[in-house]
């Protein structure tokens, strides 16, 4: 990714609902606060990680309407 690229995102986040810029902001200042080291889950995180585990070796997935309904942006 280059420097004008980010640029143009960062100018894009800019016409998000003020919401959607807040997230953007916590999710760059984790990322900063962060810099170099490995991430590791919460507890819930951790469980939510062995669910989707336990769900894939039972042979559990979903379809491809719901992936898609999952993906579809959202109306206001």
């Amino acid at each position: 990714m280059t420097k004008d690229q980010v640029k143009e995102l960062l100018e894009r986040v800019l016409t998000w609902p003020p919401s959607r810029q807040q997230d953007a902001v916590e999710l760059l200042l984790a990322l900063e606060a962060h810099d170099g080291e490995l991430y590791h889950p919460s507890d819930e995180e951790w469980a939510a990680i062995e669910e989707g585990y336990l769900q894939a070796k039972r042979g559990e997935a979903a379809s491809d309407d719901e992936v898609a309904a999952l993906l579809a942006p959202r109306q206001p």
